[in-house]
């Protein structure tokens, strides 16, 4: 009987031994979703955590800011990146479901606006790329290029490049301007797409973060009207917002963020992360 009852407890030693080691070493996960603008800086961000924290697991996918936004309200993603602001029905939703959004700036982006080295155009102003992409404008001819078609891509609707291009583009900053992207628009499903497209079609035009500019392209100086002056997208002109297509880079969460989902965002916002968001091609806090 004694062997017995000292077996037993021999055994609920080890039974405990193996569970709390167990529970030492099991991870916690953290679900982000969103933004393709902000897909590649997301993934660099969770691995360079991961590496400091790797008892917290984190997932990363894009699908664009209306994807993420969306699942956010859905509570099928702990983290939404956005590359545009939540829309004020998408606020109305989430609060209906009973989620309270909070918005956290994470850095700064300035859209280009390109075309291929090939093309002999410079510069537009912001009316001339607005009739290029609505339409209006149909041949490089009319903005000083080559008597050639006009090629234009867009990012697809659910990006929050997409709906931050037609509204501070197309609309001139009119949230509910009824200005459209043309029917003969190539919607892409991502921005790298819009670069490997631009690179081999000296005809084409597009747009897309600063953080995918390569040397393939040719980034347009861009001006709010003749008089200029006329920008490219850097860090410097994008922090002072004179670029005139400039924007901020969000995180939502469901309310304020805690536990390991806090421990993720305070890394976004130090300097490790910040550093991230700027080899990423992005322009920091």
């Amino acid at each position: 009987m004694k062997k017995f009852f000292a077996l037993g407890l021999v055994l609920i030693v080890i039974i405990f031994a193996v569970g709390c080691n167990s529970s030492q070493t099991s991870s916690k996960s953290i679900e982000v979703t969103g933004s393709d603008t902000m897909v590649n800086l997301a993934r660099g961000w969770a691995q360079e955590f991961m590496a400091e924290e790797p008892d917290i697991e984190i997932s990363v996918d894009g699908g664009g800011s209306s994807v993420g936004i969306q699942a956010l309200i859905n509570g099928t993603t702990d983290i939404a990146n956005a590359s545009r602001e939540m829309k004020p029905e998408e606020i109305k939703t989430a609060r209906e479901k009973g989620v309270n959004p909070k918005e956290i700036i994470v850095g700064y982006d300035g859209i280009v606006v390109a075309v291929s080295p090939k093309n002999p155009v410079n510069k537009l102003t912001i009316d001339e790329i607005a009739g290029i992409f609505s339409g209006k404008t149909t041949n490089w001819k009319q903005v000083g290029g080559d008597d050639a078609k006009i090629v234009v891509f867009s990012r697809e609707s659910s990006s929050g490049t997409y709906e931050f291009f037609k509204e501070h583009v197309l609309n001139k900053g009119d949230s509910k301007g009824s200005i459209n992207f043309a029917p003969s628009v190539s919607l892409l499903n991502n921005s790298s797409q819009i670069v490997d497209q631009i690179a081999s079609n000296p005809k084409a035009i597009g747009y897309f973060g600063m953080g995918y500019a390569t040397k393939d392209i040719k980034e347009l100086e861009v001006a709010k009207n003749k008089s200029g002056p006329y920008l490219r997208p850097t860090i410097e002109k994008v922090k002072s917002k004179e670029y005139s297509i400039s924007r901020s880079l969000q995180v939502y969460t469901k309310g304020e963020p805690k536990g390991e989902i806090k421990k993720f965002v305070d890394f976004m916002l130090d300097g490790k992360g910040q550093s991230v968001l700027e080899k990423a091609g992005f322009v920091s806090l």
